[in-house]
């Protein structure tokens, strides 16, 4: 094994490695330096914050020190649906022939929430039933009306959000129904009489406030 020791000169303020290819100077060396030992200074430094804010010490037998636990808690809310699809009563002939109106017990609530509240209602669909058949059923979603009594005031629904119920303060199981009314028009040739199967998903959204 061989090695080789570089050779140094100085000429003036400037160190030269003569037996290498790297050449830097003495200022180069003096800033490498200070800034190493800036970076020290700062690292001892902030370990001794550390340190200082973990411990402590005492002359009577006994220290403290005191560490702060925090956690936030946001607007919560819970909603329990009693079932999560309503079968309204089908028309008969007579019901058509009558425009009838149906009325049908709609799902039940239970609605949980830490602070003021609001239970709203729309339909997804914007404008119409979602028809499933081979005779062109057309259903407005407004045919269906929606309360929160059976002997309550009804209003057709639609694709914007209503309050359905609301609370000024917390609450641990607030109960709430819902209850529907379909209207048939009177008219056996109307679109919305055609035989086939509508379905109107219905939203219901829990908000705090």
């Amino acid at each position: 094994m061989c090695t080789t020791q570089p050779l140094f000169e100085r000429t003036g303020l400037s160190l030269w490695l003569v037996a290498g290819t790297i050449k830097q100077s003495w200022r180069d060396f003096t800033m490498i330096a200070t800034r190493s030992l800036l970076a020290a200074m700062v690292l001892v430094t902030a370990i001794g914050v550390r340190q200082a804010n973990a411990q402590c010490s005492g002359n009577a037998g006994s220290c403290n020190t005191t560490n702060t636990a925090s956690v936030s808690v946001g607007a919560l809310v819970k909603l329990d649906m009693g079932s999560a699809a309503t079968a309204l009563t089908n028309p008969t002939a007579d019901d058509v022939n009558a425009g009838n109106i149906i009325a049908d017990p709609g799902p039940s609530f239970t609605i949980k929430a830490n602070r003021s509240w609001t239970l709203k209602i729309k339909s997804q669909n914007a404008t119409n039933w979602t028809y499933v058949g081979s005779n062109s059923g057309v259903k407005p979603i407004g045919d269906l009306a929606w309360s929160t009594s059976v002997g309550g005031t009804f209003a057709a629904i639609t694709g914007s959000d209503a309050a359905f119920a609301s609370g000024a303060s917390s609450t641990n199981g607030t109960a709430a129904q819902a209850f529907f009314r379909t209207s048939w028009l009177s008219d056996f040739t109307s679109a919305s009489n055609a035989p086939g199967t509508y379905s109107l998903p219905i939203v219901f959204t829990l908000t705090a406030p």
